[in-house]
């Protein structure tokens, strides 16, 4: 028996793709000529008749074992398929439309003093407002996450490390309003007033303990998470060594970890940087530069989308359009600078 006396029969890509034909002209009839549809419900209805005659026709060539997993396979292709179209469309989206406001103009001035009939104006003052709110919230919410996700793994036992893995799991699923909410009656309400005089102020660090209060859940159990995928094997031998629990987790468990918990730092990164509704309710959102988040308002990129969006001027939804592509590649750059920092560990050199 050599290898072609027992290699079986593949179907052929010609009949393949007269079967991929076949499928879009009956769909294009049926859907078409009845007027049940358009165009979206012919893609549709092909690809289930490509799907069930392609499992047919290979059938007869390579048998029904072979034309199953052929079937199957070009189910999760498509599927695949149809998951990246989406994020391409956005993606696309940004680049056609944003890319027209990307100039010094917009990149060095803010919207003070800019009026509905102004071509210019700028996102000056809400790029500020994103990068100190967002990294005050990541000072905050990363130590906090990282070490209350090594107690639920390491150290926590019983009932009391249960409840917090429910509060947690609660805390994942509130709104965003909800937190904004709590800041304002809690912080701008009750505390600014001690360090104010007495009177309520809006501020950029309000709205950094909002982000804060959202980004915690996603760190505690993306952290949880890859803590548990760490080998066993690995603190038992530092164990056996002599080493310390807390050395071996701050020398062996983390770096081990490292990239899985970047990854949901910048998942949570990513949600506060996006968010609008908690720095609307207590940070305001002013229309200049405030480099201060401690004293008076701030905006932020995602905000001044939200409020350019809305804005009637013939100029506001390129400015829009340019902020939430500005929003997009800033997160990436963050996300791609925290990959290749993350390479850098003991365990991986």
């Amino acid at each position: 028996m050599t290898p072609d006396n027992i290699r079986s029969k593949k179907f052929p890509l010609v009949q393949n793709l007269l079967v991929a034909v076949a499928a879009i002209v009956v769909s294009a009839v049926v859907v078409l000529s009845t007027g049940i549809g358009n165009w979206v419900l012919v893609i549709v209805l092909a690809g289930v008749l490509y799907l069930v005659g392609l499992n047919f026709a290979a059938g007869r060539v390579e048998g029904k074992r072979a034309a199953r997993n052929r079937m199957w396979q070009t189910a999760i292709y498509t599927a695949c398929l149809l998951a990246v179209l989406p994020l391409a469309s956005v993606v696309w989206t940004l680049i056609s439309k944003g890319t027209s406001r990307l100039d010094g103009d917009f990149f060095g001035s803010s919207m003070a003093n800019i009026g509905a009939r102004d071509a210019n104006g700028g996102a000056y003052h809400a790029i500020i407002g994103t990068l100190e709110q967002v990294g005050i919230a990541t000072l905050i919410a990363v130590p906090l996450g990282v070490l209350g996700a090594i107690y639920l793994t390491e150290y926590g036992k019983g009932k009391f490390a249960g409840v917090i893995r429910f509060f947690v799991d609660v805390m994942t699923g509130i709104p965003s309003i909800v937190a904004g909410l709590f800041v304002l009656s809690f912080w701008v309400l009750i505390v600014s007033k001690w360090f104010n005089n007495g009177n309520p102020e809006y501020s950029g660090f309000a709205a950094s303990l909002a982000l804060t209060v959202l980004m915690l859940p996603t760190i505690v159990r993306s952290t949880e998470e890859m803590l548990r995928l760490v080998p066993g094997p690995l603190r038992e031998g530092a164990f056996a060594l002599g080493v310390p629990q807390w050395k071996t987790i701050v020398s062996v468990v983390l770096p081990t970890a490292a990239p899985g918990i970047v990854t949901g730092v910048m998942l949570a990164i990513a949600r506060a940087a996006g968010e609008t509704a908690p720095v609307l309710l207590v940070a305001g959102g002013l229309a200049r530069i405030n480099f201060d988040p401690f004293s008076g308002g701030q905006a932020s990129l995602a905000l001044y989308v939200y409020q350019q969006a809305a804005d009637a001027s013939k100029y506001a939804p390129a400015r829009a359009w340019t902020a939430a592509l500005t929003l997009v590649a800033l997160v990436l750059i963050l996300t791609i600078a925290a990959k290749l920092l993350a390479r850098r560990n003991k365990l991986t050199r």
